[in-house]
């Protein structure tokens, strides 16, 4: 287990910010030291001093602009934890050169844990825009392959588009049917495992119990599956004049909320249409999500009007990043999608977004930003709970 960063504070070494870490670890109340040694704590704080100079390194730490009191807590780390007795300045002896475990608010340097800082932080997402054929082989191969150009270019998640494997309408969905685990499962969690990388399966049909759904598998860096979701509202539309279609006709809807945790937060997915209702979007944030994810094939009627809006909705309603995965667009194919792959921030802002071509979009995904922009308009502790709630049932 790692810290949580919460807040930074003022104070330079060698010309970059000192963090102050706030180590959030559900634990007992403070032991002994014989008992606690290696084990994190919470709610103690910090006893160490420095009585002079001598105990810095000083040309490393500019103190010129800190009060007698920040000068007494600023440490160097790589000379702090070699000290013989250092075990006399805390309750515990709980430091561990890996920087993982050190009492709350402590000042650190970024030089002893920017990676640690970074992984945490930021971390870069892509979002495959497939050109979706007739042939499930070259499909998968042909995603694969882009899995690993997008891997090998930093991406840590990686989407691809919903019906990657198959051309969207409801007489594929029959024939292009499997079970999971599958063909196309197996190929995820082989590439998954290859690059190292959380891999969402955009969706494929899937068939299972004498029923077909609409399924999103994901896969972790060990190429296990990690969660499927299953589209829980099904596409039945009728805009008289452009477009009709209706996928209860072959799809049952799923009737389960899905999320996976991976390092640097967690992510929420829904597929295509399910990014209309705000409730689903709200429990995921009720879920601590900071990341939602809609494999989705919006077309050339309600893509131009609300494919971008949608998610800029979703994004602003609950302080999240919100990302979408389209195939890329075939004016051949029966059903024609609308591509624009996007990626939109926690202001509403699109930080990323594809044209109608087969493409990866790149988009490094700031966490920070989302715990400032929570804090400057902070919607979740002004909700009026006692007039209105979203709340989720058993089925």
């Amino acid at each position: 287990m790692v810290p949580d960063f919460r807040e930074g504070v003022s104070g330079r070494v060698k010309g970059r910010r000192l963090v102050k870490l706030d180590t959030h670890w559900a634990s007992p109340a403070h032991v002994s030291s014989s008992d606690r040694v290696g084990k994190p704590y919470r709610g103690v704080k910090p006893v160490f001093s420095i009585a002079d100079e001598e105990e810095y390194d000083t040309d490393e730490i500019d103190s010129s602009s800190m009060s007698d009191d920040d000068r007494k807590e600023v440490v160097n780390i790589q000379t702090w934890i070699s000290k013989p007795d250092i075990k006399h300045h805390f309750p515990c002896k709980e430091v561990k050169e890996n920087g993982h475990m050190f009492p709350s608010c402590m000042l650190l340097y970024l030089d002893s844990i920017e990676r640690l800082i970074f992984q945490l932080a930021t971390f870069r997402l892509a979002l495959i825009q497939l050109q979706v054929s007739s042939i499930k082989s070259d499909n998968l191969t042909r995603a694969c392959s882009l899995v690993r150009e997008a891997a090998a270019k930093g991406a840590k998640i990686v989407s691809l588009p919903e019906c990657f494997n198959s051309p969207y309408g409801t007489k594929y969905f029959p024939e292009y049917a499997e079970k999971i685990p599958g063909e196309s499962t197996q190929k995820l969690s082989e590439v998954a495992k290859e690059c190292s990388i959380y891999l969402i399966g955009g969706s494929i049909p899937e068939a299972d119990a004498g029923k077909l759904y609409n399924t999103c598998p994901v896969f972790g860096p060990d190429g296990n599956l990690l969660v499927k979701h299953r589209k829980i509202h099904l596409f039945d539309i009728d805009v008289p004049g452009k477009i009709t279609f209706q996928e209860s006709k072959t799809l049952s809807p799923g009737d389960s909320f899905s999320t996976f945790d991976t390092p640097y937060c967690r992510v929420g997915l829904g597929i295509c249409y399910d990014i209309r209702f705000a409730e689903l979007a709200q429990v995921y944030a009720q879920k601590g999500c900071q990341l939602l994810i809609y494999p989705g094939a919006f077309n050339l009627t309600t893509g131009p009007a609300h494919w971008e809006l949608l998610q800029r909705g979703r994004a602003v309603d609950n302080q999240v990043y919100v990302a979408t995965a389209s195939p890329a667009r075939d004016d051949n194919a029966s059903y024609v999608a609308w591509g624009h792959s996007t990626v939109v921030n926690p202001w509403g802002e699109v930080l990323a977004k594809a044209g109608t071509e087969e493409t990866i979009v790149y988009s490094d995904i700031d966490l920070k930003k989302l715990v400032e922009i929570r804090q400057q308009i902070p919607i979740f502790s002004q909700k009026r709970s006692d007039l209105y709630a979203v709340e989720t049932k058993k089925l």
